[in-house]
């Protein structure tokens, strides 16, 4: 099933089928991420404030994320869409993600 192209901003922000990932336990949040490691925007969980600036700054349903720093504690920095971003723990523990296979590097 290939998902909308547009987005709802509100309470909850995803893709019909993504909702199914983070339901059936497959998401996890972008906080547990490890460093090298790649995952997709699963779902946002947060008021419209909250969905309105991560869509800002490109973190968006579908989109690619790649773990920079993480060491378990305090901010974390993740690449989105080409640019490096730096969220605290709280903003982290509300991005839902399905982590991909390989890392980085495309490596397993």
């Amino acid at each position: 099933m290939h998902a909308k192209k547009h987005f709802h901003l509100g309470k909850h922000f995803w893709r019909r089928e993504h909702k199914t990932a983070v339901a059936d336990g497959r998401a996890v949040t972008l906080g547990t991420l490890p460093a090298g490691k790649t995952a997709t925007i699963a779902e946002l969980q947060g008021g419209r404030g909250f969905t309105t600036r991560m869509a800002a700054l490109g973190f968006t349903p579908g989109a690619e994320v790649t773990m920079i720093q993480n060491f378990g504690r305090g901010p974390i920095i993740v690449l989105v869409r080409g640019t490096r971003i730096a969220l605290g723990r709280g903003e982290a523990e509300r991005v839902w993600i399905t982590p991909n296979g390989g890392n980085a590097h495309g490596e397993s």
